[in-house]
């Protein structure tokens, strides 16, 4: 394996020398403040409506031109400002639950809300008066009670997505009908203070009241995931007859999707803009700045460039055509600009724990004798015991990995130490999972290969043509055991095609839980049978009884160590198998920009970066 990476390293390194001396591009004589951004893609989106796909390229331009009503940072567990200002869970008298330093009072918050009679959390949000749409219009509590109480009308919205978003906001329309069945969102205007939410006539266009479930991470998905609509231009174009997420919108509708209206730090230059290019002009408008009055960000424009090889946008970043790569480079590309004394290399530690992920309770439809081997649990934990995270992350990450926990909970806050039952050496793993597989299929043939009823145990791992090297070294370690694996590709729409059916027997999915995202994810990961990430449709009762409980506690210190427990319950499950926690390794050159920032799970192209990044001088 290590060879074939060197290999392709090499010959991305003859590409380099053989088109050295290929035509200039634009970036070279550019002396403006235009940070050049390489995608690698099949194509540019077309349409820009930012609830159409979380697909490539897409959430990056639609956080850009569009935000939040918050940003949530998970490592001081704070809430900062987008589009609200101000916000505070309230007690039953209407006062705010916030300590003596402006945070959110959590001890009082379990005493108001634990008790009986109480069925949801009031919280009352203040938006920034100075946020303006970018064609000059301002944002009005009109457009959060549009957006909002859209994403809830799945009659509307046509987006089971918007739905999952703000399942916790009591705001709640019949499926069917479309009607609204129970109100959760109120404005001067819609019943806030008839409902005993006051708002006086100097704060109906700022201030808004949500109800929510009596959930402690109720608030992350609607302050953080939905991004604001405007009202003014979007509410006259839909109707039940054409929702808003629309594959064959009227012309006026598709309009609106090509020149968007947004709240963000960045507007879309619709003329500039093409299938091999996407250009962002920044907002001198935008309501936040830097801590001196200036422009929260220091670039002007933002130029994305479609590539659709990875290798020839290596060379576009080698050759400072580009300045950064928005993706992450195999980790023996980064060596490529080892002597570039222009180019910064970053390495991230990962989010995601790549899983293997096995069909542990197949419908009937989709059952073969394959996956009713899997039902079994001791056979599961054998396949479990066999894999050798530190061995797949040297030879198909090149070492740029972290081994992960079999909990699938990164170290943290809710990391459980005694969660993870895979401490032991490889080599005892090995020989109890083969003491496992004597005992269930002692027989083999003639390769070495364990035999149920004269028939090898042969299982296709369903993975994209970028997991191969992980399905191939994967073949190496379960023949350890006598079981058989095969690639099978994944296709375009494997959760359609493959995945929510039941029609797989083994997959690969990247998996991550933290704080901000447990009550949605546990959920949807281990519980939910329908359409969800639960692609091997786990159903135990306990860890379900455990998630239910975990969501509903009001105490902090009881959810975390729910969520410690749960954590436990699942890797004894041996469903979702972790195999690596793959680092983000990313180039950026520092010929044109300065201020690079290295961020955990992010390449060079972030946030934190884009607020840092400064024009050299004379560049």
């Amino acid at each position: 394996m290590r060879n074939r990476l060197k290999l392709g390293a090499l010959l991305l390194a003859l590409l380099l020398l053989c088109t050295a001396c290929a035509t200039d591009y634009e970036r070279r004589g550019d002396t403006s403040s235009t940070l050049y951004i390489g995608e690698v893609a099949s194509s540019f989106p077309t349409s820009y409506m930012p609830w159409f796909s979380r697909d490539g390229v897409a959430p990056t331009i639609s956080s850009m031109v569009y935000s939040t009503l918050l940003s949530y940072d998970e490592a001081t567990d704070t809430y900062d400002p987008l589009l609200v200002k101000e916000w505070a869970y309230l007690d039953r008298a209407g006062n705010p639950l916030l300590t003596e330093d402006g945070k959110v009072d959590y001890d009082r918050l379990e005493k108001e809300y634990s008790v009986k009679g109480t069925s949801c959390i009031p919280i009352r949000f203040v938006l920034d008066e100075n946020a303006t749409w970018s064609d000059g219009e301002k944002v009005t509590v009109k457009d959060i009670y549009f957006t909002f109480d859209l994403a809830a009308n799945q009659k509307l919205s046509n987006h089971a997505g918007a739905l999952a978003w703000v399942n916790d906001l009591l705001h709640k329309y019949d499926t069917n009908t479309g009607k609204l069945r129970r109100q959760g969102i109120y404005t001067y205007d819609t019943g806030a203070n008839e409902k005993g939410y006051p708002i006086s006539e100097e704060e109906k266009d700022t201030v808004f009241y949500f109800e929510v479930n009596k959930v402690l991470g109720a608030i992350t998905p609607l302050v953080s995931t939905v991004l604001v609509l405007p009202e003014h231009i979007y509410a006259d174009l839909i109707s039940f007859d054409c929702p808003i997420n629309n594959t064959d919108p009227t012309p006026e509708l598709a309009y609106a999707y090509q020149h968007p209206v947004g709240c963000g730090p960045w507007t879309l230059d619709r003329e500039k803009t093409n299938g091999q290019e996407i250009v962002l002009n920044r907002r001198d408008n935008y309501h936040i700045k830097d801590e001196n009055g200036g422009p929260l960000y220091k670039v002007d424009t933002l130029k994305f460039v479609l590539y659709q090889e990875i290798n020839v946008a290596i060379y576009a970043l080698k050759k400072g055509h580009i300045d950064v790569l928005d993706s992450s480079i195999a980790a023996n590309y980064a060596r490529l600009f080892e002597k570039e004394e222009d180019v910064f290399v970053a390495s991230a530690p990962g989010l995601f724990t790549q899983c293997l992920v096995l069909n542990v309770n197949v419908p009937a439809d989709q059952s073969t004798p394959a996956r009713q081997q899997l039902k079994n649990p001791e056979l599961r934990r054998a396949i479990a015991l066999a894999i050798d995270q530190q061995a797949l992350i040297d030879f198909v990450l090149d070492g740029n990995g972290q081994v992960a926990p079999a909990g699938l909970v990164l170290e943290g806050d809710l990391f459980a130490p005694d969660a993870d039952i895979y401490a032991a050496p490889a080599e005892e793993r090995l020989a109890e999972a083969n003491r496992i597989m004597d005992t269930l299929y002692p027989e083999k043939d003639a390769a070495g290969y364990r035999l149920d009823q004269g028939k090898r145990l042969s299982y296709e791992i369903l993975a994209n043509p970028g997991m191969q090297d992980t399905v191939s070294y994967l073949q190496v370690l379960f023949q350890k055991i006598g079981v058989e694996v095969r690639y099978a590709a994944s296709g375009n729409s494997p959760e359609t095609t493959y995945l929510y059916g039941g029609n797989f027997d083994m997959t690969l999915q990247g998996v991550s839980l933290t704080p901000a995202n447990v009550d949605i994810m546990f959920n949807s990961h281990f519980s939910n049978l329908n359409r969800s990430s639960n692609y091997g449709r786990l159903k135990n009762v306990e860890i379900n009884k455990g998630i239910a409980a975990m969501r509903s506690t009001l105490n902090r210190n009881t959810k975390y160590d729910l969520v410690k427990n749960l954590e436990k319950m699942i890797a004894l499950e041996y469903y979702k198998l972790p195999l690596y926690c793959q680092d983000v390794t990313s180039a950026a050159r520092t010929d044109h920009f300065t201020g690079w920032v290295v961020e955990d799970g992010s390449n060079a192209f972030n946030m934190t970066s884009l607020s840092q990044l400064v024009k050299v001088e004379g560049r």
